[in-house]
Order: C-alpha cells, then structure tokens, then sequence
C-alpha cells in the first residue's frame, strides 16, 4: 500500500484533525513500529503499527462515518474526557455506536450547536481559518441597547494583538428580563474565525454583561428545534452540504 503522512493516517483512522495530529506528534505521543515519531514521517497503512499514548491506532479505509450534531447544554465542557471529573459532550452521545470527537469548541458556558464526527478531514475542514466557516450565535445581554450595540461589537477589531476577521451583528429584539428583573436585549452575530471565548471577551471589551450565548448554526447546519442535551445524526444532504463548504467565507 501507498505511504501515506501520518497527519493523514489519524484523520482517516477518525481520531482527529490533521492538526490535532501534528500537535500529538509534536508532543511525542505519537510512535511508528515502537520508535517515536515526527511531524512529516509516512506510514504505510498495510504494515506500519502507529500507536497514541501507547495504544494501537486501527486504520480504516473507506469506512462509514458518523456525523452527529448535539445541541449542548450550559456546564458541559466540550472534550473526549476532563481531568476535573465534569460532564464531557462525548459522554452525551455515548450510545452513537462509534468514538466520535467534537469538532472546534464551545466553552463550558456556552450552549446550542456542537458537530461530534470520526471524519478527521471534515472536522479539519471546519475548522482550518483558511475556510472562514461561518458559525452562527444568538446572543443575550443586559440592558436595552439595540442597534448601537452591534456597532460597537463591530468596532473591536483586536483581541491579543491578533486582528479579528470583520463579524456580522444584527439587533433581533428585547429579551426575556433576568432573575433580578434586569432588562435584556437579543442579537443574531456571526464569526468566520473561532477566536477562544471571542464574543464574550468581545462583549467585555465594551462593557457588555452576556446573559446567554447560544451557537445555532454553522455553515448551512442549523440547530433547529434539537432539544437541549439531546443529539441526533446528520442527512446525508447535511454532510454533502458541509463537504462541498456551503457556508464558508472562502474555498
């Protein structure tokens, strides 16, 4: 059989993206035939061993994949496993019949549409800034502010001196009132770049307080009426619309 780059090996094995396989590389965890291996090395599929952590990788060719989407509640950390002993989202679709990992991240926080799958080179293709996949919020935060909110999310441009791609942020209305009677007010913002926590260090960059952050669409997937906690399997016209990029800023 044809070598193939290792990076390649784990997305088609369905345990990560390239680039998560690249950061297990390069971290050492990663061994071809018991000797450790480096970013670049090839493996033939047919008769290399590659391990993580020691345990066997199983390589598969041509395999079935599985796509689930997962409508995360609050308090729910958005990981395989957590050492601190919390809820993790895998644990959530345990009963899927296959490891499926989740693809990018919502803090713990933060809720609505996750996309658990073994297809490591769908999940890289999500996830690579260079596709600007859009993904979709519905925020809520204190206080009645409508449109003049949304020019001054625009207006934060920077976050750790990295420059944010330009967001979208439309006024939908007034929100439900908090527990201490506080108004609030709704909005729809989209981002085309997974900064970590970015609208809610955006929101704090102008004194906004976020009440609620719901993710409920990324590229052409919308969340829809998915119960909170609850998961279910993509159409096979929902993958073939995320293969084909619908929803991205650029090819």
């Amino acid at each position: 059989m044809e070598k193939i780059r290792l990076q390649k090996y784990f997305t088609d094995a369905g345990i990560c993206s390239r680039r998560a396989a690249e950061k297990l590389i390069a971290e050492g965890r990663v061994a071809v035939n018991g000797a450790t291996a480096a970013v670049g090395d090839k493996v033939d599929p047919a008769l290399d061993e590659v391990t993580l952590d020691g345990r066997s990788v199983e390589y598969r060719t041509g395999a079935e994949h599985t796509y689930i989407m997962l409508n995360k509640p609050m308090g729910v950390v958005t990981t395989a496993s957590d050492e601190k002993g919390r809820v993790d989202v895998t644990s959530l679709v345990a009963d899927c019949g296959a490891r499926v990992y989740p693809v990018g991240r919502l803090d713990m926080w933060s809720e609505g549409l996750l996309i658990l799958t073994d297809d490591g080179e769908l999940a890289n293709a999500l996830t690579h800034p260079s596709h600007g996949t859009a993904k979709v919020y519905r925020l809520t935060v204190k206080g009645r502010r409508g449109d003049e909110f949304c020019a001054a999310l625009r207006s934060v441009r920077e976050l750790d001196g990295h420059t944010l791609a330009p967001i979208e942020c439309e006024y939908i209305g007034e929100g439900e009132r908090t527990k201490d009677g506080r108004e609030t007010s709704v909005y729809s913002v989209t981002l085309h770049e997974g900064r970590n926590r970015q609208i809610r260090r955006m929101c704090a960059a102008i004194g906004a307080k976020v009440v609620r952050l719901e993710r409920v669409a990324v590229g052409a997937l919308a969340l829809g009426d998915l119960p909170h906690g609850k998961w279910r399997r993509l159409t096979a016209a929902e993958v073939a619309a995320l293969q084909r990029g619908d929803g991205f800023a650029r090819a």
